[in-house]
């Protein structure tokens, strides 16, 4: 390399110094690109440049601004939150820019999970059943026969809507989609869970009426027990607190038999393990079949089949789950839990 002079060679140092990339500082000087690098390796060896580029569409003030409009501010989704950016900081990016910021912040985008709305009576009565089993061993649980209702569509779920959510945070209000038990679909179905596998699992094909719920706990609840050889005398029984399972007839037959009501608080399908193997089932039978039935008959086929080829392990699973999910209520002041 030819020589060059000490003013050349200080102005390259001052250039380099001032942080200027070794591109801009050979043009600056009037020099070629090789000779700052062979400056700069020489005088500079340790010399970090400091990568400049195109500054942040977002200021650390904004993406602050987008997760409290997700967090406080009412917002559901980064397309909401990109308009309040425009509207009220004078601030347009593209929604992107927005997810990006919130990804950095530590927030995720989940499925709105649907949750039923919860009175503050509701919550009490979780709070206080939650403390009131807390101390309850495996034994206990094993004990209980869970049951509930719930329908299948012929071709797939009811959608699904997303939200934010902060992958230490616990469930919210804004996580949930609130829903009212039953709103239709094409076939309705009742069974039971017991440790020891499913139970009988039952089409409606009328509406389920006291009189129906009582003729299905007769047969079908009965011949299950009858199945697994459950000890009447130390089983529990649990249903919800629909009006038909509450009706005068139903409490008339429950209070002949041997075995004990658990008492249940009401909006708390999260409490019973039943919902998780219906979740099973659903899964397996849109996941398991290349085509939706073709009618109706074949898809209670189907619905049956696959009930009844869930395990006994599977069963135990879940409901070894509810010490588990008692502490969640109590951890929540009897809010939603995570099941």
């Amino acid at each position: 390399m030819r020589p060059i002079c000490k003013d050349t060679k200080n102005s390259i140092l001052q250039h380099l110094e001032l942080g200027d990339s070794y591109r801009k500082t050979a043009r600056e000087v009037g020099v070629c690109l090789g000779t700052v690098c062979n400056v700069a390796k020489r005088v500079l060896p340790g010399r970090k440049i400091e990568k400049k580029g195109r500054p942040p569409k977002l200021t650390e003030r904004d993406k602050l601004y987008c997760v409290r409009q997700l967090t406080m501010g009412g917002k559901e989704t980064a397309i909401d939150v990109a308009k309040s950016l425009k509207k009220d900081l004078g601030v347009s990016v593209h929604v992107d820019t927005v997810r990006n910021a919130l990804h950095e912040k530590g927030l995720s985008a989940i499925v709105k999970r649907k949750k039923p709305n919860l009175s503050p009576k509701n919550v009490k009565d979780r709070l206080e059943w939650a403390i009131a089993h807390k101390d309850w061993t495996q034994d206990d649980w094993r004990r209980v026969v869970w049951t509930d209702e719930t329908k299948i569509n012929r071709f797939g779920s009811d959608g699904r809507k997303y939200t934010w959510k902060r992958d230490d945070e616990s469930i919210q209000p804004r996580h949930v989609q609130k829903t009212v038990k039953h709103g239709g679909g094409n076939i309705k179905l009742w069974s039971c869970i017991t440790y020891e596998g499913v139970g009988y699992i039952v089409k409606i094909d009328n509406t389920l009426d006291q009189h129906l719920y009582k003729d299905i706990l007769e047969e079908d609840l009965m011949r299950t027990i009858e199945e697994y050889d459950i000890e009447k005398g130390s089983m529990i029984f649990q249903q919800d607190n629909d009006p038909k399972h509450t009706a005068a007839s139903v409490k008339e037959w429950l209070s002949n038999q041997e075995f004990e009501i658990m008492a249940w608080p009401a909006q708390s399908p999260d409490l019973n393990p039943i919902e998780n193997m219906w979740a099973i089932l659903k899964n397996r039978l849109y996941r398991d079949y290349e085509r939706p039935p073709r009618g109706m008959i074949e898809h209670w086929e189907r619905i049956a089949e696959t009930w009844y080829k869930i395990t006994k392990e599977e069963c135990q699973k879940v409901i070894g789950t509810m010490p588990d999910r008692c502490q969640q209520v109590i951890a929540t002041k009897g809010y939603w839990i995570d099941y």
